[in-house]
Formats: structure tokens, sequence, C-alpha cells
């Protein structure tokens, strides 16, 4: 019996992990090399559902060294703003680095003025960004997902999946 416990929670440590989509540096390590040329295709305008909301994101095309963007969560029943964020990807030391500020529906700052959310790159490949914390995942032209660490109220986190779909 004890053997088949050791199993069955081996096992469901594998199917925690493999569901985990976002990555984290170690202590020493650095930010691979990457260029706005490896992510363009997060540019353009994408639409999803979350927290009981719609979320719509408008990413710009790369340039002047970052790609800008837009994220608004609108309550579905009010059709009313949530929240802002406004941020974007930058090159940085031969790498990229994401950064992005929150604000309430009357545009007032979540962070302090002289402040931002700042996340590494950890890897890239052609369908996969990760930043510490945050991931986009391309589906294909049209979709998107984006998985980003949550910080709960109690100090832990939880991934939470975005899923996007092009919006024309």
């Amino acid at each position: 019996m004890l053997k088949l416990f050791s199993i069955l929670t081996l096992v469901l440590s594998f199917q925690i992990i493999a569901q985990n989509k976002t990555l984290q540096l170690s202590e020493n390590q650095n930010s691979p090399n990457a260029s706005l040329e490896d992510v363009k295709w997060i540019a353009g305008h994408w639409r999803g559902t979350a927290f009981g909301g719609i979320t719509d994101e408008i990413w710009s095309p790369p340039l002047g060294e970052s790609m800008m963007f837009m994220f608004k969560l609108v309550d579905a029943e009010t059709d009313t703003v949530v929240f802002y964020e406004s941020g974007g990807i930058v090159e940085h030391n031969n790498s990229l680095i994401l950064r992005f500020k929150h604000f309430t529906r009357e545009y007032i700052g979540w962070e302090e003025k002289d402040e931002s959310l700042t996340f590494r790159l950890v890897k890239v490949d052609s369908n996969n960004v990760y930043f510490e914390g945050f991931t986009f995942e391309r589906i294909n032209e049209n979709e998107i997902n984006i998985y980003v660490n949550i910080e709960e109220k109690n100090g832990s986190f939880s991934e939470v999946k975005f899923n996007y779909k092009r919006f024309r």
C-alpha cells in the first residue's frame, strides 16, 4: 500500500510540474541573448476572458528597441473597466525585459511613480517566450496563451492562464 501511495504521489507531482508553464532564472543565471525579432509574433490586438470579465490586450510591432502594450480588464456584467496595465518588452544588454505598471480605471497608478514591475527573460524559442513568472505561448497565428504567476493574499503564488484570440 505504501508503495502504491508513493507511486501515485510521484505521478501527481509530475503532472503538477508538467502543468507549470512559467519559469524562473536560478540565482546566478543570466538572461539569454534575444532581440525583439524573436518575439514580434506577439504584436496584434488580442481578446479573451478572465476573472469574470473581458480581457483586451494590444501589442505594437517592434519600434525603437521596444514593443509597447496596453491591457484592460472589463467587468462583463457592468461593461466598466476594472483596471489597466501599460508597458512593454524592451531590448536590454542583448536580451529582453518585460516591464509594466497597473492603473485604476481613473488611471491612478498602483505602483510608485518611479517603479514598475520587471520580468527578466528566461528562455525563448519559436513559439514561447519565458520571462520570470510570465510566459507567452503561440498556439497559432490567431491564438496565444499568456501564463502569469499571480501572488495570492496569503503570499502563495498561482499560475493563471489567459487565452487570447486575435481580434479584428
